[in-house]
């Protein structure tokens, strides 16, 4: 049902008494024409006529008044006109539900009843807000004004765009509740220094989810210095100064660390080998996009610092070949997803491995890969009973486009596969 369909309905349930005039109206027609037919008619029966009567009053809607009285007992007033329904809160209350977070953003500038309605913080639930700090006006007032929209609508999650050190400073003094209020925060694209961050920590003490891209400014000395142990959840990508020592501040300081995504070119096999017996049993989400560097001696220290991983993406690890995937597969019994993306050295064997002991996997990614065959599936399939064409659909195997088409021959054959 569209959008538009939606509030029509909720427009039609608001103004009841359109619906009973129409029917009050149509009634009163039929009464008076048959009033008419029974005077004209000289062998008409008066039983009838009362009958016709008795009916209609039963048909008949509740009297205004007496409706009135009820709503007025309850302390609810129903709007008399449209002007009066769209300035109805009950009403807009249910009305504005149907509305994306960017529609009731433009709603919000209609009037004032619209702004204060709109600016609880039920309806931005699960947004997070992102700051172009370039585009914001240099006039204190509007900053001010903008900040303080943004704490009445008590927004847990904020991501600063394009931020240098001064607007770090900036957000901290205008945004009075970001030590209570704010819980997560993104970094993209911005020239923060070491001071910055350690500047925007110190106020924000609460943060357990960080996210940082882009920042080349920031060096392994300011993560050492800044990182929260509260963290759970740390993305870090595009950040050319991120090495090894990084990986080591994590391991070291945020011991309750549950998810972890990492993006970086100069990260090594020594990096994963940080990781010690705090981390391995809370952290469950390993996901390393593009570590060039990593190589089968870095996965068999990912197995024995995490075993408990459930979610692992090796996305763009070059240098990963099916030994790696080895023993990935049995030592890693708790795998759900696993992403294999862009490993060129991975071939038809790996498939067999994860077959035989990955029971509980879920999704397979197995974006560009050159090496895969048909006779594969056939062998995925057979190895392990559970894992037959009925219960394949279990594993979203995706397939990129480069595949030749005789290399997905049999999976063509299998209708349940989604890829």
């Amino acid at each position: 049902m569209s959008t538009i369909r939606k509030a029509y309905m909720e427009i039609s349930n608001g103004i009841r008494g359109l619906r009973f005039h129409r029917e009050q109206t149509h009634q009163a027609t039929q009464n008076i024409t048959q009033k008419e037919v029974h005077k004209q008619s000289t062998n008409g029966n008066a039983v009838q006529q009362q009958t016709t009567q008795a009916s209609s009053k039963m048909v008949r809607s509740p009297k205004p008044l007496i409706a009135r009285k009820i709503r007025s007992l309850f302390g609810r007033t129903q709007p008399t006109n449209t002007r009066d329904l769209f300035l109805d809160e009950r009403f807009l209350t249910k009305f504005f539900m149907f509305f994306s977070a960017e529609e009731r953003g433009k709603l919000a500038q209609v009037c004032k009843t619209w702004k204060n309605i709109l600016y609880q913080p039920k309806f931005w639930i699960n947004v997070i807000p992102i700051i172009s700090c370039k585009d914001l006006t240099k006039r204190e007032e509007a900053r001010k004004g903008f900040y303080d929209s943004l704490q009445q609508r008590s927004f847990d999650a904020v991501c600063l765009f394009g931020a240098t050190d001064e607007d770090i400073a900036d957000f901290v003094n205008h945004f009075s509740n970001c030590k209570k209020q704010i819980r997560s925060i993104g970094l993209r694209c911005s020239n923060i220094s070491d001071s910055g961050l350690e500047v925007l920590f110190k106020r924000l003490s609460s943060i357990y989810r960080l996210e940082i891209s882009g920042c080349n400014e920031l060096t392994e000395t300011g993560l050492w210095s800044c990182l929260n142990p509260k963290i759970v959840s740390l993305s870090v990508s595009d950040c050319i100064n991120v090495a090894d020592d990084t990986v080591g501040a994590v391991s070291q300081l945020l011991p309750s660390l549950y998810e972890f995504n990492l993006q970086a070119y100069h990260v090594t096999d020594a990096a994963l080998a940080f990781f010690s017996a705090k981390q391995s049993y809370t952290l469950c989400i390993l996901r390393l996009q593009s570590c060039w560097e990593i190589t089968n001696h870095g996965i068999v220290n990912i197995v024995h610092s995490l075993p408990n991983l459930t979610v692992l993406s090796l996305s763009g690890c070059s240098k990963i070949t099916d030994d790696g995937v080895e023993l990935i597969a049995e030592n890693l019994r708790k795998l759900r997803v696993l992403d294999l993306s862009w490993c060129p050295r991975v071939t038809d064997a790996a498939l067999e491995y994860i077959a035989c002991d990955l029971n509980q996997l879920e999704e397979l990614v197995l974006d560009r890969w050159v090496h895969v065959y048909y006779v594969v599936w056939y062998a995925f399939m057979r190895v392990t009973p559970s894992i037959g064409r009925q219960n394949l659909a279990f594993y979203a195997v995706h397939i990129g486009p480069i595949c030749n088409t005789h290399k997905c021959c049999y999976l063509v054959r299998s209708p349940q596969v989604t890829y």
